[in-house]
């Protein structure tokens, strides 16, 4: 039996320019929200309207998330050639799109315990003028969703140009931010039927009502996030379609080669590392000849090869 020596290629996490449009999304995004997110609060408080304040408080929860977005992505920029980042620290903005989906959570718990205790005890609302801040509500998030899906589509077409890209390969801290921006623009629109319901049809239950179903999206788009961050924070990317390429590669065509044992876990938004034990009764293989066929996967950034020889 004999082993090829453990070895790996070097690729350092960069803040490339897909990043950079995103952290400069995030930033006016987060100006934009806040402005709102204090509009919104007075008036749903002035107008005593649930469900345009509940759209208040949300924003001001998205804005703090927003905002953690935007620090992750700074975050991962300043320490990215820092040598105590084993493979870089692009991981530190998918923990920042896991504290936004549990942001999320709360708020959608927060909504539902509003709405409930408003459905209890009905508080008179001012239509006319809660309808107006809702409206203008709905257009701010609609204005600061383009500028996030202009920024996710910058990021894609930076990794298809270089070859890396794979369709479920998102940047899942700015579709945090990106969810955020959805889910505030869901519960504006939400209170804009509220209250114009209870403007034309005196159903003064609706606006809490619409509360509630606010509260269910929320938590609806929350789940997904942290299923998709954790997934990757856990390492869980055996089901990833590169696994099977490497697998593919790694045996090459010849029918002597197999995998044995098979790891491989993302390293960036579209770069995975591999660690692989072969069983072959090829002895010319060698560690660098398995690296070669593995070069048709551009994402695969770092290998680490084991060469077992059999007979038989």
């Amino acid at each position: 039996m004999s082993s090829a020596p453990a070895s790996s290629r070097s690729h350092p996490h960069v803040f490339d320019t897909g990043s950079g449009a995103a952290e400069r999304g995030a930033r006016r995004v987060l100006v934009i929200t806040l402005a709102m997110m204090v509009i919104e609060i007075t008036a749903g408080w002035w107008y005593n309207s649930m469900a345009l304040l509940a759209d208040g408080w949300h924003m001001g929860s998205h804005a703090l998330a927003i905002g953690l977005t935007a620090l992750a992505y700074a975050t991962a920029r300043r320490y990215a050639q820092d040598p105590r980042f084993a493979f870089g620290s692009w991981k530190v903005e998918i923990l920042a799109g896991f504290a936004s989906a549990l942001f999320l959570l709360g708020v959608a718990a927060l909504m539902l315990i509003a709405s409930i205790e408003r459905l209890r005890a009905p508080q008179p609302i001012h239509y006319q003028q809660a309808l107006v801040i809702a409206a203008i509500g709905l257009v701010v998030n609609l204005v600061c969703a383009l500028i996030l899906a202009r920024a996710q589509n910058h990021g894609r077409a930076h990794g298809d140009g270089h070859g890396h890209a794979h369709g479920h390969d998102r940047d899942l801290n700015l579709r945090s931010a990106y969810l955020h921006v959805l889910a505030d623009a869901a519960t504006s629109v939400l209170a804009i039927i509220a209250l114009a319901g209870g403007m034309l049809y005196g159903w003064a239950w609706l606006d809490p009502v619409m509360g509630i179903v606010g509260a269910a999206l929320v938590a609806k788009w929350a789940h997904g996030l942290i299923r998709e961050t954790s997934a990757v924070l856990l390492d869980r990317e055996m089901d990833h379609p590169v696994v099977d390429g490497i697998r593919a590669a790694a045996e090459g065509t010849a029918g002597d080669t197999r995998v044995v044992d098979l790891h491989v876990w993302r390293v960036g938004r579209d770069v995975f590392s591999c660690a692989l034990t072969l069983e072959t009764r090829d002895a010319a293989l060698t560690a660098d000849t398995v690296r070669a066929r593995l070069a048709v996967h551009p994402e695969v950034a770092h290998s680490t090869i084991e060469i077992h020889s059999r007979t038989g």
